[in-house]
Parts: C-alpha cells; sequence; structure tokens
C-alpha cells in the first residue's frame, strides 16, 4: 500500500515540473517575440517617415540626373569599340541593412558587369558608396575596389555628400575611359529595379563625332561640365537609392511585424493548451488519490 501511495505521489510531481517548465520557456519566448515586436514596428515608423521625406526630394533630384545625360543621349556619345578598354563602376547604396535585398542588388548587378566587361578584356574599378556593399564585395571581388566612402544613409543625401564622392574619385587621378553609376531605381512603395546610367571621361566627350552639333566648346568648359555631370549623377543614384531603401525597409519591418504577430498567437495558443493540460493533469491526480483513499 505504501509503495503504490509513493508512485501515486512521485510521479505527477516530476509531470508537473515538466510541464511548469514548458510554460516558462513559452513565457520567455512570447516576451522575447513581443519586444522584437515593438522594435520592428518603431523602425517601420521611422522608416515610414523616412521614405515620406525622400520621396518628397525625389522628384526635383530626378531633373539632375535627367539633365546631366542628356547631352550624353542628344550627341549619341558613346566610347569607340576597341578603345574603351578602362571601365569605371559606382555603387550606390549605404551602411544600413534591415532593408531586404536592396544592397545585395547592386553587387549583383555590379558582379554581373565585371564578368562581361573582364570577359571581353577590358579593364575594371569599382568605386563603392556605403559600407554594405563593401561587405560583400570584397569577399569576391576585393581587388576591383578602387574607391570606398562610409557614412552613407544615415542622413538624407545632400548634393555635398556627391560632390565630396566626385572630388574623391578625381583626385585619385584614375583615367577612365567611360563607366556607369549603378543603383535602385525607385518605382513604387514596394518596387524598385536596379538601374544605371553612364558616365564618360573628358576625351571620349571630347572626341566624339556628334560633338560636332554643338558650338565650339573650350576645353574647361568641357572638363567643368563633366565634374558636375559626374556629382548630378551620384546625387541622382544617391536619391534614387535612399528612397528604395527606406520603402523596402518599410516593407520589410512590416513583414517582421505581421510575422511576430502570427508568432505570438500560436505560441499564447500553444500556452493556453498547455496550461489547460496541465490543469487537467493536477485535476485527474486529485480525484485519483481521493478514490484511493
Amino acid at each position: 500500500m505504501f509503495a503504490r501511495t509513493s508512485a501515486l505521489v512521485f510521479l505527477p510531481q516530476c509531470g508537473q515540473v515538466r510541464n511548469m517548465a514548458t510554460l516558462k520557456d513559452i513565457t520567455i519566448r512570447l516576451k522575447s517575440i513581443k519586444n522584437i515586436q515593438k522594435i520592428t514596428k518603431s523602425m517601420k515608423m521611422v522608416a515610414a517617415a523616412k521614405y515620406a521625406r525622400a520621396e518628397r526630394q525625389l522628384k526635383p533630384a530626378r531633373v539632375y540626373g535627367n539633365g546631366a545625360v542628356a547631352l550624353y543621349e542628344k550627341a549619341e556619345i558613346h566610347a569607340p569599340e576597341g578603345v574603351a578598354n578602362k571601365h569605371l563602376l559606382i555603387g550606390v547604396s549605404s551602411d544600413r541593412g534591415l532593408c531586404g535585398a536592396v544592397h545585395s542588388n547592386v553587387a549583383k548587378a555590379i558582379k554581373a558587369k565585371i564578368a562581361t566587361l573582364t570577359g571581353e578584356g577590358k579593364e575594371v574599378m569599382v568605386v563603392n558608396v556605403g559600407d554594405k556593399l563593401r561587405n560583400i564585395l570584397q569577399r569576391t571581388h576585393g581587388n576591383y575596389l578602387l574607391l570606398s566612402c562610409k557614412e552613407v544613409g544615415r542622413k538624407p543625401p545632400t548634393f555635398t555628400d556627391a560632390s565630396i564622392v566626385a572630388t574623391e574619385l578625381l583626385n585619385m587621378g584614375y583615367e577612365f575611359d567611360q563607366g556607369a553609376v549603378i543603383y535602385n531605381r525607385f518605382r513604387s512603395v514596394i518596387s524598385y529595379k536596379t538601374d544605371e546610367k553612364p558616365i564618360f571621361s573628358i576625351d571620349t566627350v571630347a572626341n566624339s563625332e556628334n560633338m560636332g552639333i554643338y558650338d565650339d566648346i573650350d576645353a574647361d568648359v568641357l572638363r567643368n561640365y563633366q565634374e558636375f555631370a559626374l556629382v548630378n549623377i551620384i546625387y541622382f543614384g544617391l536619391k534614387e537609392s535612399t528612397t528604395s531603401e527606406q520603402s523596402a525597409r518599410m516593407t520589410a519591418m512590416d513583414s517582421a511585424s505581421k510575422n511576430a504577430s502570427e508568432m505570438i498567437d500560436k505560441l499564447t495558443l500553444t500556452f493556453n493548451r498547455t496550461r489547460q493540460a496541465v490543469i487537467t493533469k493536477e485535476l485527474i491526480e486529485i480525484i485519483s488519490g481521493a478514490a484511493a483513499l
């Protein structure tokens, strides 16, 4: 009789401790997910405010980019085949993450261009604007990096920021024939596309056949225009990429908040079921103990 009573008392205690541990684990996990959800909701609100400001500033910034390449398009400027052996790629991203595939898409486009150009025997160098892009390219294409720019994305980009990047590039003295600024072009709040704008050296523009449609252009004027056009295109790329980044981050944080809500609902249901199982088991033990007496 004593042995049977010991068994009745001992076994339920182990089960109760095990269930209590499970309930405690679920409670801790629920608390953790709720805290994460608060963070993602806050980040979504911040991203939404930054996105609204970036979208307002994007429209006037597009005038800079489109105006800068207008001369290239109207004069049909392009580097002669077999002569343009040096290419410069300027990739625009930022220093901040949690924005989907914004940075990796630019890196993917740059890697594809490098593979194509090097396959044709061309020399390629890369200027990356943003630490995230540098981290991606450094692992596999570090030997192509010419210049890396940090402190991008913490504040809305300005024309001064673009001027600093262009000045650093020009001061390095790297001579290239043609190239491209690769960035994420904003399309809508849920959509963006990796795009590029062409850039050319002063010699390439000056020696273009179609430049004859314009009056004689002084060399200093052409040099100033080329430098100003480079700054404009970089500024345009920064504004487009910033708007795309903020919209992508807002979308990503919204998805993360919804996923957290789903996990909270599932864990709450699991918690209630586990707690109900513990209560039911305790009632059965009480009834069984009373019946044994």
